[in-house]
This record gives structure tokens, sequence and C-alpha cells, in this order.
């Protein structure tokens, strides 16, 4: 076997979402094929040349990012490396600003221009790999990115400003992808994009979603499929069906709400109403019997008023979500909301609301917990951390969903596999199992 030119070593960090991952893992791909050591979030990242990936959604994204470059900038002063790039959200909207404020920096790439990098470098794009990966999570499961953009224009969001309009990638790009990964033993797919419900309506003038997660599941190896990110209005309800037929379709929907009360769905332009939303989640339920569903939720939104927060409150309490997150409302400059409202509620009234509906979400949680103990769940092992084996039941989606320990004195378990596992105690947010 011909032994590798190394050309030299490439640091990839990525901040941010599972999408930009799948950027980074892209580009890696490309460099790896170049001949070059290619790391990603190394624990000491000191390769000849460092690429930052960075996140622009929020404030504190924003500062991790800013604060990241800047500790790469340092080194780069001090010819600590040969070459500086930041690519990503961030420098797909502050572009300019950056330049002018981090002048250290090499040269910045936006969102969609990255592979640029390359050929800066004297090296060629090789389009026969467009569709493969260097993948940075274990090798048994991918995520898998199915579009790009948002047309929806939420009022507190800075996603459309950033990526632009909803582009669908086509079907057999994405069939092919997942038959790459297979091949090298992904088995686990988890699909997203910044709106799952509109894929498909601007390449084939519907909605296309359900067809295409038909078809991913009927390639051989794909043992689990999971859908994050969908959006409540014009949901596509034909994929509940495809959910309850196909076994290899997890039944679980990351689908982010934001709030309830039909004076903030009105104020931050989401085109639903509260009744819509309840009609929603109750069909959800009554189709696909033993989904857990995953909501994302807002709080401190100019506007929103104590009321609106009891109402939220309220419909924590009857929708029972299994899996939640919630954040605060940072102000983002272009933005609806920025140029409408003042942000006028103060930062602390934010937490006290925050805090308020988490600890409402813990206590749902657990009791949903609870009631799995003494059930036999099928669960892929991940890893091995101090004493347990922590796994995933097709419930829960890597890094942010609760986890299953088994002990590691647990005979003839391996990293990567499914088994069946009975739930002996539960916590909060984890499982305990043998």
């Amino acid at each position: 076997m011909t032994k590798k030119n190394i050309k030299g070593t490439v640091d990839v960090v990525t901040l941010g979402c599972s999408k930009n991952l799948v950027d980074s893992e892209q580009l890696m791909r490309q460099f790896d094929a170049l001949g070059y050591k290619v790391r990603h979030d190394a624990p000491n990242p000191d390769g000849d040349i460092v690429i930052v990936n960075t996140c622009g959604f929020i404030g504190d994204a924003k500062e991790e990012s800013i604060n990241t470059i800047l500790q790469f900038a340092d080194r780069r002063k001090k010819k600590k490396m040969d070459k500086l790039f930041v690519m990503g959200c961030l420098s797909e909207r502050y572009q300019k600003e950056l330049e002018q404020e981090i002048p250290e920096v090499d040269k910045f790439y936006g969102k969609f221009n990255y592979t640029n990098i390359l050929t800066d470098l004297g090296q060629e794009f090789r389009a026969d790999l467009r569709l493969e990966r260097s993948l940075t999570t274990p090798g048994h499961y991918a995520y898998l990115k199915i579009s790009e953009g948002c047309n929806r224009m939420c009022s507190y969001c800075a996603i459309p400003l950033i990526t632009g309009r909803h582009r669908s990638r086509p079907m057999e790009d994405i069939e092919n992808e997942v038959k790459n990964l297979v091949a090298q033993g992904v088995k686990e797919f988890q699909l997203i994009a910044q709106d799952l419900s509109s894929y498909g309506l601007d390449k084939y003038r519907k909605l296309k979603l359900p067809e295409l997660v038909e078809r991913i599941s009927d390639i051989p190896g794909v043992e689990w499929i999971r859908l994050h990110y969908a959006y409540p209005a014009q949901f596509p309800y034909d994929i509940l069906r495809v959910m309850r037929e196909r076994d290899n379709v997890c039944k679980y929907l990351d689908i982010a709400l934001q709030h309830i009360s039909d004076n903030m769905l009105t104020i931050m332009r989401r085109k639903i109403t509260k009744e819509q939303t309840h009609e929603l989640i109750k069909r959800i339920r009554e189709e696909v019997p033993g989904i857990h569903l995953r909501t994302t939720m807002l709080v401190g939104h100019p506007g929103e008023t104590e009321q609106d927060i009891e109402e939220l409150k309220e419909f924590l309490r009857f929708a029972r979500f299994e899996r939640m997150g919630a954040f605060t409302y940072s102000n983002e400059e272009g933005t609806h909301a920025y140029e409408t409202y003042e942000d006028n509620i103060p930062e602390e009234v934010k937490q006290e609301r925050l805090d308020e509906i988490m600890s409402l979400q813990q206590t749902i949680s657990n009791e949903i917990n609870q009631q799995k103990i003494g059930q036999a769940l099928k669960v892929m092992i991940d890893r091995i951390e101090g004493d347990n084996f922590v796994g995933r039941t097709e419930f829960d989606s890597p890094e942010v969903d609760p986890e299953v320990l088994i002990p590691v004195g647990t005979a003839g378990i391996e990293i990567g596999e499914f088994y069946m596992a009975e739930i002996v105690d539960a916590s909060d947010f984890d499982l305990y199992a043998k």
C-alpha cells in the first residue's frame, strides 16, 4: 500500500450546530484525499493550517465564535501556524467587519464558498468526492443534511439572513450519500435541515419529505432514521404514516414550536395559531402512538407578558413533551423584531421565565422516564464513559437527549451495536439499564 504524501496538518474546529458539522466533514474529506493529516476539535489544535467553522445564530454563539478566532489569531500573529482560515455562519454575515477587526486571519469564507479554501491553497476540489465526508461522529451514526436555507422569516431569527432561501438537495444525491455512509458502517441517520417540513417545495413543487424518508428507509443497512427541525406550519402530515409503517423510522420528531399564545405566535410571525398547534400535537400523538416529541421554546421576546408565560406553562402540561430545550430572546440586527420592537424585557426577567419553564419540563421529563422502568428497549451503544456503556433508544438523538447507562461489567457488549436492555432505574434525564 502506497503511503500518503503528508502535506501538513489541518486542524478543523467546528462551532454551532450539526449542519455546520456536516460542512466541516465534507471539507475534511477533501483535505484527507489530498494527503493532509486532518484533525477535528483536537484538544490542542496546533496544525500548520487551522480552519474555524463559526456559528452566528444568537449573541452567545457569536461571542464564542469571536473568542475562538481571537485565540488562534494571537497564535497566527506569533507565526505559530502557516494559515488561519475562518468559515461558516458568522463570517457569512459579518465578513467585512471581521476582516477589519481581525486582520491576522488569512481569509474569511462564508457558509457556501468554503471549498475555495482548497483552491486558495493551490489545491483542486475533487468533484468526485462531493458526496463523501470524513465523519467526526462515532462510526455508527451520521448527520444527513437534506436542505439549506429557510423561507419562514420568523421575527427573531437571523438564519434566513445567513443561509438565504430554502434549497432542497436532489433526492438522488441524498440516497447516494446514504449508500456511501452505510458502506462505511453507518447504521443510524439524523436528518437535519433548517426546515425539514418544506423539503421538496422548491425543487419538486410539493412536500417531499415523506417520499424521501421512504427512499432512505428502503436502503439496506439503514437501521434508524430520526427527524430534526420540522416546522409546525404547513406540516407534511404524510410523514406520520411513514413513521407508523416503517420500523427503521424512529418514532421521534424534533419540531420547534417556540411559543403558544396567539399574542406571541402573531408577534413572532409563526403563521400558526394556538388552536392549530394543539390540533397538530394531538394528531401527531394519535397517528403515531408512543412517539417522543422534542421541541424548543423561546422566552423574553418583545411583547411577551406574564399571561403569555402562564399560557405556555399550561400548554407544556397539556403536551407533555418528552424532550424540550429553551433559550432567551437575543436581539439580532437585521431581523424583523430588531427593526420593529424595543428589546425591553430585562435579562433577569428573561432568565426567570426560562428557569420557570425548564423547571416544569424537568418534572415532566422525570415522570416520563419513571414510566419506562421495567420496559425492555432497543439500545444503540455509543461509547464507554467511566463505569458505564452509554447508549440511546430510538427516542434519543445524540448530544441533546437522555442516555441509557449500562454497567461496563456486562459481557459481550460492543460499541456501535444494538441490544435489548431492561430499564431498572431513571433520573430526570437519564435511564439505567441491564
